[in-house]
């Protein structure tokens, strides 16, 4: 089964969305698909009570009595958003369940710093050396010279850039009714499943 974990040390780097729309994206496919929050802020279980019931289905965590929360029976693809500060223990054991590991950056200094670090972090647990990785330029206006310093900084990392996603009011409206790019008409977000395209590619991979 995929398990697919997103991850940035940083806040606000657009993890949420990242791993909304990938459930999303899975969930229009067919697949059987957990969303698992481990944020305090909650984010993705808030999209998720806000998805309408006749959409594909994407059920979260199965807390048992003992207070854990596990992937409930039937499920076939995982997606895990976790919060900013990932560290130590909790660190260790959300990437040891993944196989598959996503790290959204924004183009600003303060975001290339705290991924680099992540990323060194990560390249250093011998652990994870079989955890496929990938890249995702969040938020950029590909009109700016800091558009152009992230593509840059991300494309000198071993890890593949699997795309650049713009700044768009489209996942804040998606957001508030827990709908992902492939709930709506393709006409209405071509620009943007256009962007996705390699993301998605990478995704289907096994």
């Amino acid at each position: 089964m995929p398990v697919l974990v997103v991850a940035n040390p940083k806040g606000g780097a657009g993890k949420s969305t990242l791993a909304t729309q990938i459930a999303g994206y899975w969930a229009s496919r067919g697949h059987k698909v957990m969303l698992g929050d481990a944020d305090r802020q909650q984010s993705s279980r808030l999209w998720l009570s806000l998805r309408g019931p006749a959409l594909p289905p994407i059920t979260g965590w199965k807390i048992g009595p003992d207070a854990v929360a596990r992937v409930p029976e039937g499920v076939t693809h995982a997606v895990i958003d976790t919060p900013a500060g990932l560290h130590g223990r909790r660190f260790d054991e959300l990437l040891r369940a993944a196989d598959r590991l996503l790290v959204p950056v924004q183009a600003s200094v303060f975001d290339i710093y705290a991924a680099q670090e992540f990323l060194d972090r990560v390249a250093g647990e011998r652990k994870l050396q079989g955890l496929r990785m990938g890249l995702v330029g969040m938020r950029v206006d590909e009109r700016t010279r800091a558009a152009e310093q992230l593509r840059e900084f991300l494309q000198r990392q071993a890890v593949p850039l699997l795309g650049m996603l713009r700044p768009t009011t489209n996942y804040a409206h998606m957001a508030a009714q827990g709908l992902s790019l492939w709930d709506l008409h393709p006409p209405q977000v071509e620009r943007d499943l256009q962007q996705w395209k390699g993301i998605t590619d990478w995704l289907d991979r096994g």
